[in-house]
């Protein structure tokens, strides 16, 4: 039977990141992919002749340490150097645009509001100081609080607190206060017009299941902020898989070995130690240590069973908040949809957004969601806020058709063009989410980014250094502090863990 030095459980972003920094070292890694194709999340799938989507992130870009590290240009990753556009829909045609070049988006704000018009370059500094704060926590390993602290590993958060002081006192008391607020309250300390503040909210409640009013949101919009760079999603030459498939080509060359379709049933545990996994087929393979990029639900509760855990840490991890609600509708179309280039958002008004929220909240669809859309060709892909994974009434089987002609009717309002330039449609539900891409819940984030599920309580508290009960089984994925969006801290930051 042959031996690893470490198996990682999924080929998402971050279970890639892992195994190349291990492979690069001189660690004999497997990666084990239950699909036919890496990427997890981050991949470019085709659902017919020309009809080709980035299925569920419209864009993003990895840490350019990580890119540098890996040396990923050379393996073929190529992020476009020119940002396009953020466009937030209104009735009258009047669209307020952030652009790339200030002096252009001050001039689309003034139609607004004069005053938040001259606040949009200090906001915009002080977003830049924000994202320092998320990159240098996303760096960190979080020590184990409120137990099993460790000083070595403190030293990290210590760190995070001085970058935080160094970026003096007014801004640093900015980002503290802003942690714990609501998205609409972060934006009304900057901006007086509604369409300027829900453009921007917008960012706060991105894949959660909150609304503009909910506890912490500004902390995921600045969360949002940094791993997009900006308010608009960054391309990916050849489409965000690019970057699954830079990765792949980086562990192989490094040594490391990928098997697709190769689906991990079962976590093999001996006296409180993991030794390996069973495949689907029933293949044992072993290794000195298994690093899971599954979410901490999946990992903890399917693969290695509640029997071989404490039972607080399993109540812990059954009291996860997934709750996904975001849905994708792709369309293919004859190229004369009208949509402009760039992310384009339906985010008219604060009171909007918080509505399109009460259907999650009521476990339905949202009658008037909240959309950000982007073109790829004649490829028009929407993002659709909110439908909730557990439906009151009906179920995903039927409820799929609805979200698409919602999102199609809504969009429609806008690009008179739309439905007689259709040729095809996918839509991707809550539950296709889990079925197929194995998201608990739907939820893109391995649980949601939350005040009681994030830095030092992510996955859940005690547990935030990406180490677990059963020793040399560690976490790298979305669930674990790092996470959320395609930065690929998580996955390289599991690596300092690993013995």
């Amino acid at each position: 039977m042959k031996t690893y030095d470490t198996i990682i459980i999924g080929a998402g972003h971050n279970g890639l990141v892992a195994a190349a920094y291990l492979a690069k070292q001189g660690k004999k890694v497997l990666v084990l992919e239950r699909r036919e194709i890496v990427g997890g999340q981050v991949v470019t799938e085709s659902f017919g002749d020309g009809f080709t989507v980035d299925s569920l992130y419209a864009g993003g870009s990895l840490r350019p340490d990580i890119v540098k590290h890996l040396n990923l240009a050379s393996h073929g990753l190529v992020v476009d150097s020119v940002r396009k556009p953020f466009i937030s829909l209104q009735a009258d045609s009047n669209h307020l645009v952030f652009n790339a070049d200030p002096t252009e988006t001050i001039a689309s704000i003034k139609r607004f509001s004069e005053k938040d018009a001259a606040n949009w370059i200090l906001f915009l500094n002080f977003m830049k100081k924000a994202t320092q704060f998320i990159e240098s926590s996303n760096a960190a390993i979080m020590p184990r609080l409120p137990k099993n602290f460790s000083m070595s590993e403190g030293m990290d958060l210590a760190k995070l607190g001085l970058n935080v002081r160094m970026m003096g006192g007014k801004d640093m008391m900015r980002i503290v206060r802003g942690i714990p607020m609501t998205a609409d309250e972060f934006v009304d300390e900057w901006f007086e017009s509604d369409v300027v503040k829900a453009a921007i909210a917008s960012l706060g409640i991105h894949g959660l299941t909150l609304g503009v009013y909910g506890a912490g949101t500004g902390y995921t919009l600045m969360h949002n902020w940094a791993n997009r760079g900006g308010m608009s999603h960054v391309s990916v030459q050849g489409g965000i898989g690019k970057i699954s498939e830079s990765l792949a080509s980086a562990v192989k060359s490094f040594g490391g070995e990928i098997r697709t379709n190769a689906e991990v049933k079962q976590i093999v545990i001996k006296d409180m130690r993991t030794t390996g996994v069973v495949l689907s087929s029933g293949e044992e393979i072993s290794a000195s240590n298994v690093i899971s990029a599954a979410d901490p639900k999946h990992t903890f509760l399917s693969l290695v069973g509640a029997m071989e855990l404490p039972p607080e840490f399993v109540w812990n991890v059954q009291s996860i908040k997934m709750r996904g609600s975001v849905a994708k509708v792709h369309l293919l179309t004859d190229g004369k949809h009208g949509i402009p280039a760039g992310t384009v958002a339906l985010a008219p008004s604060i009171k909007y957004l918080e509505k399109a929220y009460d259907a999650a909240k009521y476990h339905s669809v949202s009658e008037k969601p909240y959309l950000e859309v982007t073109t790829s060709g004649k490829v028009v892909s929407i993002h659709f806020q909110f439908a909730a994974y557990k439906l009151k009434n009906g179920d995903w089987k039927t409820e799929g058709a609805k979200v698409e002609k919602i999102a199609i009717d809504t969009l429609a309002e806008y690009f008179p063009n739309l439905k007689s330039s259709i040729v095809n449609q996918k839509s991707i539900t809550p539950l296709d989410l889990e079925q197929t891409y194995g998201l608990t819940e739907g939820d893109l984030n391995h649980g949601q980014i939350m005040l009681d599920q994030f830095m030092f309580m992510r996955p859940i508290p005690g547990w935030s250094n990406h180490k677990t009960p059963i020793d040399n089984l560690y976490l790298c994925g979305s669930g674990v502090h790092g996470g959320g969006g395609i930065s690929g801290a998580s996955g390289r930051n599991v690596v300092k863990m690993v013995k």
